[in-house]
């Protein structure tokens, strides 16, 4: 299906993850830095400088790889594409997860030496509970549904922006602040600073969004029975390029 190399689709997963998670975890450290009585302002600072890299990162990486940046994203992308024979295959969801996490945490060491800290400080900052676990499952199937609704009616086009404002609304519409991203989960454990998650609270959120993945699904193909026809286009379609 692709003519795309795969190394260069998965270079593009691994680069495109990494500068996300450096996005969030700077933003978080400058925020701190800026406004360090005020959480709220410290979550506004980090929350609009998400949504904006995202959309930035899906423009730049979606012509190569689709910019998935996300596990959940092309599992169900490789899912729903299994009747129609479009989509990722096995061999590139096993490859797009890979990058994704290394990328992921390549991005929090990156962001730790830019802000003049510890490569690798491992977050103390305890996420486990019950109803964080239940935002991360609002905020993966949510994210779900709008990227697959978004390429099944021929709006591939808008997903920068729309990826973007979801993400940077779900911050607070959520309780878990909406990672909605397993990658990004396990990279994040990886600094010990306002965007850190503990690294034992790490499997409690990637099992809620493994549940919202499913949940995701489900909804979609109720929604959409023939949504499998749209998972070359997921998140962006990618160019047709010569490998």
């Amino acid at each position: 299906m692709h003519t795309i190399a795969a190394w260069r689709r998965l270079l593009a997963e691994f680069t495109g993850a990494a500068l996300l998670v450096t996005a969030v975890v700077g933003s978080g450290i400058m925020a701190t830095t800026l406004s360090p009585d005020d959480v709220g302002l410290q979550l506004l600072q980090n929350s609009v400088a998400t949504a904006f890299a995202l959309g930035a990162l899906i423009l730049t990486f979606g012509p190569v790889s689709g910019a998935h940046f996300n596990p959940v994203v092309s599992a169900a992308d490789w899912f729903l594409g299994r009747r129609t024979k479009s989509g990722l295959s096995g061999a590139d969801l096993a490859g797009y997860v890979a990058a994704q996490t290394a990328g992921a945490i390549a991005g929090s060491v990156l962001a730790n030496l830019m802000f003049d800290l510890a490569p690798v400080t491992f977050s103390g900052k305890d996420r486990t509970a019950g109803h964080l676990w239940l935002g991360e499952i609002v905020a993966t199937a949510g994210l779900l549904l709008l990227i697959f609704a978004l390429a099944r009616s021929g709006r591939a086009a808008l997903a920068p922006a729309a990826v973007g404002a979801y993400i940077g609304a779900a911050y607070w519409f959520t309780s878990s602040t909406s990672f909605a991203n397993p990658a990004v989960t396990i990279g994040r454990a990886f600094t010990d600073t306002f965007a850190g998650i503990a690294p034992a609270s790490v499997p409690g959120f990637v099992i809620a969004q493994l549940a919202g993945l499913l949940i995701g699904v489900g909804l979609l193909l109720a929604l959409y029975p023939n949504i499998g026809q749209a998972a070359d286009d997921i998140v962006v379609p990618t160019e047709r390029l010569p490998s």
